[in-house]
């Protein structure tokens, strides 16, 4: 009697996973690839707070228009409406003043300051030239902005405007720009006279615009004095980013430099055109050429004299990486490498300067202190790796990450990944101490400080690396409270008062939605919208299980596990794209269409696996560069023992296991058919690499170096080298306009496979599709022909 009662239990227990996965029977390729607007709904997106905190903007889109529009919903919740101006009035682009109360903002070139509470506005300048980028200096009655590339202050007190630089243009620069004040430039300033007037002369239009009236509130006739002091002339090319320090002594500046040797240019040829005529599409250079930089200056106004930081006596500057060692046969100099200097950062009260540089060949990041009166630099915080620095809030050649000045004015925060994560840390200037504030097998996403400066907010994947919760904790470190409280992932906008939070959260099985809850540990949101299609919600999505198995090396790997309850006996595999991606994790992913897709494969019995291999995001800096070098490498070797586990684990016939993926899901695809034919028998590789080589510089070059220097790393990483392994049942689909990785890629690959003799692939193209499909023809046919490699090959028993 006993079990009769046990078995009946279980029984009751699994009738709701049958019929769940008997409901997902009904799904097919044509209805999962329709338009996903129509077919799911619009998730909201693109979330801000009004300025007085009561009210939330979004972006959506219920009643299935044909764009987005913006919302607007109490913080209280209720009915959400359509918002005519999410900026209340406000100048898009803006500065604040200190308790900000007034913001300044360029408008149709000319500087403008508001009142926030009575939004007034002032205008402040009405020049030939455009003027922009203006902020509060440290006397709040000073504006600094930019006019013709030179940086300028206006005393709103006074109305006086001074000119503060002087940088002109060298006499063999072939790049135009705004002419500056001086009696050199008079020529230009006629001739761009004599423009403006004509273009008025021939359109009436023009003349409306011209003439309409500007709404100045009360604008004051400020004195239009400049006074430049007899400045001396500096000939830079190509200014950007002018600072002035606080004590209003010193002006950073940085100045874009081109490689020398750039890369040429690839074009992409355009078959179907509204012509008839085959067109070209302009695109990418490939992996190896001289990317940009920045140089960094610092001009003396007291001493009117200008230089650029001597990078030379940075720490490490002739370090040489660690691949050489494979090439004993050439020679190498130690000599300074090429680095960009892409931050400037000034303390509040004048008594620091701040600069971060990033390493051309992106193996440092430099934060530097700066003694502006004599050029000096000194170092604050090296982080070196020997693949590439990269990671949640880590800066590079190409951006700060996060990097800021604490209250106190003497201590900076930034991110580093010094422990194997990306953690945060803060340094004292003055006594020059380093402090870790976070630690542990996590990392942490997008700091700030509160206002008050008193308390830490960040998300984190603490709890597990597909989990993300919002998190406070003291501004010098201490106990880290968690503060949203359901699993999956929880991007957070805080108000501006900091009271409440606006949640954009999504679960395995859920897409987003948008929710809001206070400020507080523990409290319950509450629900604002319901984006998703009554269609779409009477089908049980599947919530596929995160599982761990052991790699080769013994390494733990995660995957997301959709388990039949009918097991055919096969198995796919999916692989993820770009890389650096995370996508076994326990939120809605934004490969939407494959989730959709493995759950119809679960339906029709196949066991599906999505892994996050070696090189995949939120598993810190040791999974982050485990490709390094050798792509094909680890990340191959974990799709291959996820399907030695399932094979053990699940009981999957060793016979029967396909894979595909698209982008480097792609290029894995290919690699496993051509390397492991005895464990992958068929695959689909969509727009695929095939060739490392013939892909961009800025993320080829971070892994495999640049094909010229490390030839080693781009023979064994690139699959047509290995063409001649295939056996099993190989698909190839490709967008023709993919002006990412290039249509030429399979082309070369495809000629290849045609002077091996093999004649057990296909392939479909897709003349107007770039890389991410958009027409759901395409992605209909490119999935309908996933299905039907599967079903006749491995599908069989």
């Amino acid at each position: 009697m006993k079990k009769v009662i046990f078995y009946a239990i279980l029984g009751f227990l699994a009738t709701p996973v049958l019929a769940q996965q008997s409901q997902l029977k009904d799904l097919t390729v044509e209805k999962i690839m329709r338009d996903q607007a129509q077919w799911i709904g619009t998730s909201p997106s693109n979330i801000s707070w009004s300025r007085d905190s009561k009210s939330i903007y979004f972006d959506w889109n219920p009643e299935k228009e044909s764009s987005t529009s913006t919302y607007k919903i109490s913080v209280n919740g209720g009915t959400a409406e359509k918002a005519d101006d999410r900026l209340e009035g406000f100048p898009r682009s803006f500065s604040y003043n200190k308790d900000q109360s007034k913001m300044v903002f360029a408008r149709g070139g000319d500087i403008y300051i508001m009142d926030v509470k009575s939004k007034e506005e002032t205008q402040l300048t009405a020049t030939e030239d455009r003027d922009s980028n203006p902020t509060f200096h440290s006397n709040e009655n000073i504006i600094v902005f930019t006019s013709a590339n030179n940086l300028f202050y206006i005393d709103t007190q006074s109305g006086f405007i001074k000119q503060l630089t002087n940088f002109e243009l060298p006499d063999n620069s072939a790049s135009p720009r705004p002419s500056t004040s001086s009696n050199n430039s008079q020529g230009n300033r006629d001739q761009d006279r004599w423009i403006r007037t004509d273009q008025l002369v021939t359109s009436q239009i023009l003349r409306e615009r011209r003439t309409r009236p500007r709404n100045r509130g009360a604008f004051r006739q400020f004195r239009q004095e400049t006074n430049n002091d007899n400045l001396s002339s500096i000939e830079v090319d190509n200014v950007r980013n002018l600072q002035l320090s606080a004590d209003g002594r010193f002006v950073s500046y940085q100045i874009f430099k081109q490689g020398e040797n750039p890369g040429k240019r690839t074009i992409v040829p355009n078959y179907v055109t509204n012509t008839g005529y085959t067109t070209n599409i302009n695109a990418r250079s490939k992996v190896g050429g001289d990317p940009s930089y920045m140089e960094i200056g610092i001009y003396d106004i007291e001493n009117d004299s200008a230089y650029i930081i001597d990078t030379e006596q940075i720490e490490g500057i002739t370090d040489l990486p660690d691949y050489i060692k494979d090439y004993p046969d050439k020679s190498y100099e130690k000599k300074p490498r090429t680095i960009s200097g892409n931050t400037v950062m000034w303390s509040a009260d004048g008594s620091y300067c701040i600069l971060h540089y990033g390493s051309i060949d992106n193996k440092d990041r430099w934060i530097l202190r700066l003694d502006p009166a004599t050029g000096k630099v000194e170092t604050v915080d090296r982080q070196r790796d020997e693949a590439w620095i990269a990671g949640p809030g880590i800066g590079s050649e190409f951006g700060r990450g996060t990097l800021g000045f604490m209250p106190d004015q003497e201590t900076i925060y930034f991110q580093s990944e010094a422990s194997g994560y990306s953690h945060l840390y803060t340094y004292n200037l003055k006594s020059k101490t380093k402090k870790q504030l976070t630690d542990g097998n996590f990392e942490v996403y997008s700091p700030t400080l509160s206002k008050d400066g008193k308390t830490w907010f960040f998300t984190a994947n603490m709890k597990h690396p597909g989990v993300r919760h919002f998190y406070s904790m003291p501004a010098k470190g201490g106990k880290i409270k968690q503060i949203t409280k359901e699993d999956g992932n929880n991007t957070v906008t805080m108000s501006p008062d900091e009271k409440h939070l606006a949640i954009r959260y999504a679960y395995s099985n859920k897409p987003w939605e948008l929710y809001v809850m206070e400020n507080k540990a523990g409290a319950t949101p509450t629900k604002l919208t319901e984006s998703l299609t009554d269609e779409f919600k009477a089908y049980a999505w599947h919530e596929p299980e995160v599982v761990t198995f052991k790699a080769e090396d013994g390494a733990n790997v995660n995957a997301r596990l959709y388990k039949p309850e009918n097991a055919n006996g096969a198995a796919v595999i999916f692989v993820h794209g770009a890389g650096y991606l995370q996508n076994a994790h326990k939120w809605w992913s934004s490969y939407s269409r494959e989730y959709m897709f493995n759950n119809m494969l679960m339906a029709k019995g196949y066991t599906v696996l999505d892994i996050d291999y070696r090189g995949s995001a939120g598993y810190g800096r040791d999974v982050r560069t485990g490709i390094y070098r050798y792509m094909g490498g680890k990340d191959l070797s974990d799709n291959i023992d996820g399907a030695k586990y399932l094979i053990a684990e699940h009981g999957i016939d060793a016979q029967r296991i396909g894979m595909y993926g698209g982008s480097y899901g792609g290029f894995i695809t290919l690699f496993a058919m051509f390397k492991h034919p005895d464990v992958i028998k068929s695959g689909a590789a969509l727009r695929s690499v095939t060739d490392w080589a013939h892909y961009n510089h800025g993320y080829t070059s971070n892994i495999l170096n640049t094909p010229v220097e490390d030839p080693k790393a781009y023979k064994r990483s690139s699959p047509i080298y290995f063409a001649e392994g295939l056996q099993g049942n190989l698909l190839i689909a490709h967008g023709m306009v993919d002006d990412n990785v290039h249509f030429q890629d399979v082309v070369r690959l495809a000629q290849k496979l045609i002077e091996l003799g093999k004649d057990n692939w296909e392939m479909a193209v897709y003349p107007l599709e770039r890389h991410g499909f958009t027409t759901p023809s395409s992605w209909t046919d490119e999935y309908k022909r996933i299905f039907k490699l599967f079903e006749t090959t491995i599908g069989k028993k």
